[in-house]
């Protein structure tokens, strides 16, 4: 068997077992598609296993030798898919050792119940099936609790304590509401039977709750991940080449040059009127459906980005009401995926009115706002999940996804895209606000400079945006060190991915080809950038950088 056909070989085992093993997560890139009827399993005993079953791989991935990047002893795409390998199995070791989820934070066991439901209510058409699989996710959920409080006795953080006493205040209400409509889509017996799942679930949830409140004064203050462990992340699952002083940097510039943008921008415009929402989510849906054609109609006008026949289109719908009370769970859209391709994504948009949060706000004024990022990750993953390299349809780190995504705001917007909507571009350029300040909170979280309601007050003000909005985004950030830095660290990365490439083919006598660019990076969107830049430029640059800071930990 040769070195590359082992690395896929490896590859195919990891994923396989991986699809089963990885817990469920409110972010909504990492999604997975399950098995029917998959359960999340966390005893101590799972955990064990897992540890063993991690252990396994690794050492089948050490144990092919495929060179380093200046001497290849297997094709490059074959090195990269290595290097991929590693990283998700690094991954396991942090969420397992490093950050603890499973034993430290309550939400996890929210998420791995309750969280699962959701992500099966999420295409657009809900039969009997889904609801069949409801009635299964319901009725596991006080075993996957008892063994959540065995985990978390002497070992939860009483600040994610809190955040899941919050989050569950209101859960019996909640899951009747949504048991009460979806009942509403099928036979009298099949709701009679789901009313039934639900009620030992809701009375388990109430115990959990409480279980919590009972215990949160003798539980864990947040520790901070620390330095060591947090550029251990960095060298090892998002490969990014940056030291934690040079992340903060980044942070800094960007978020003075967002600043400025915005300010010039708002007064610029300053004597436009700001267009109304719209009265009905009906309304902003159809507008959502012409804007997004729109979108890609600009992309191939300007020669940026290709869109093929075969690729789906992002659109919007009402917030169904069964996802309604639970909507809190994560981020509500379907982008679909590897056995879906073949269908539109879709994301849930609210009623509008005048109170609405940060981003539903933003979205409803102006539905390019989401088009331009969620509607970006609908499509690079489409292109990504339909790559001929197997392993490269996968989820590794948010990096370049993200990175991707808010790459595509401002290229879009230097592009004149919203040319005919002036304040739109003031509303982009506060979101670059948000990302960059989002590094700097990253940072001062995970080296423990700031803690939860420090970081909440400091999105609050410095945005600004609503209280509700900055606390999830502070708590998040808390409790998954850098994740909230992706965005403005993988965009810094493409940035000079790009102007390098634009170096490089104009020194050869060659003109720079935008589209190509763009339509490599989509495709490969799931592969951290500092890999990307070895295939495409042939520059090991970053690669060697963090080896070395390997070296230095």
């Amino acid at each position: 068997m040769s070195l590359a056909i082992e690395i896929e070989k490896l590859g195919s085992d990891f994923w396989n077992w991986r699809t089963l093993q990885q817990p469920r997560s409110h972010d909504d890139i990492p999604r997975l598609e399950r098995v029917a009827n998959w359960k999340p399993a966390w005893s101590p005993s799972d955990v064990a296993k897992y540890r063993t079953e991690i252990k396994d791989f690794e050492n089948r991935w050490r144990a092919l030798d495929v060179g380093t990047s200046t001497s290849l002893k297997v094709d490059k795409a074959s090195w990269i898919d290595h290097q991929l390998i590693g990283t998700a199995i690094h991954r396991v070791y942090w969420e397992l050792d490093y950050i603890k989820i499973w034993q430290e934070q309550p939400r996890f066991y929210i998420d791995q119940t309750i969280g699962v439901l959701f992500d099966l209510l999420l295409p657009l058409k809900i039969t009997e099936k889904e609801v069949k699989e409801a009635i299964f996710v319901l009725g596991n959920t006080k075993e996957i609790l008892d063994h959540g409080r065995a985990n978390l006795e002497g070992n939860s953080v009483g600040p994610y304590a809190t955040v899941a006493i919050e989050l569950l205040e209101n859960i019996e209400e909640q899951i009747t509401t949504t048991v009460n409509e979806l009942g509403k889509l099928v036979g009298d017996s099949l709701a009679a039977e789901l009313k039934s799942a639900a009620a030992p679930a809701i009375t388990a949830f109430v115990d959990f709750r409480e279980w919590l409140k009972k215990n949160l004064d003798s539980m864990e203050p947040i520790k901070a991940i620390g330095k060591e462990k947090y550029q251990w992340f960095f060298n090892n699952i998002a490969l990014v080449p940056f030291s934690t002083s040079e992340l903060r940097l980044i942070g800094e510039i960007e978020w003075d040059r967002a600043v400025t943008l915005e300010h010039l921008t708002a007064n610029k415009y300053r004597s436009v009127a700001v267009p109304p929402i719209p009265t009905t989510d009906v309304e902003q849906v159809a507008n959502e459906a012409k804007a997004e054609l729109q979108v890609r109609g600009f992309y191939e006008k300007e020669g940026i980005l290709s869109q093929p026949n075969s690729l789906k289109h992002y659109l919007t719908a009402p917030l169904p009401k069964y996802l309604e009370p639970i909507r809190w769970l994560g981020v509500t859209d379907d982008l679909t995926g590897q056995s879906r391709v073949d269908e539109d994504g879709y994301s849930y948009v609210p009623k509008p009115h005048n109170q609405l949060p940060y981003f539903y706000a933003a979205n409803a004024r102006d539905t390019r706002a989401g088009i331009v990022h969620e509607g970006a990750h609908y499509q690079q993953l489409a292109m990504s999940w339909r790559h001929e390299r197997k392993l490269r349809r996968h989820y590794y780190d948010s990096g370049v996804n993200e990175g991707i995504a808010f790459y595509n705001e401002e290229l879009l917007l230097a592009a004149g895209l919203f040319d005919d909507a002036v304040h739109s571009k003031t509303v982009m350029y506060n979101f670059m606000k948000l990302r960059a300040m989002r590094v700097i909170v990253d940072v001062a979280l995970a080296t423990g400079e700031i803690d939860i309601p420090t970081a909440t007050a400091y999105l609050e003000r410095k945005v600004p945006m609503d209280h509700g909005t900055a606390y999830e985004e502070a708590v998040f950030f808390s409790s998954c060190p850098g994740q909230a830095l992706t965005y403005q660290i993988g965009k810094t990365q493409i940035i000079k991915l790009f102007s390098d490439a634009v170096s490089k083919e104009r020194a050869n006598s060659k003109d720079f080809d935008m589209k190509k660019f763009h339509d490599y990076l989509w495709l490969n969107g799931n592969v951290p950038l500092s890999l990307l830049r070895f295939e495409y430029l042939d520059d090991a640059s970053e690669i060697a950088a963090i080896e070395t800071a390997k070296s230095k930990n």
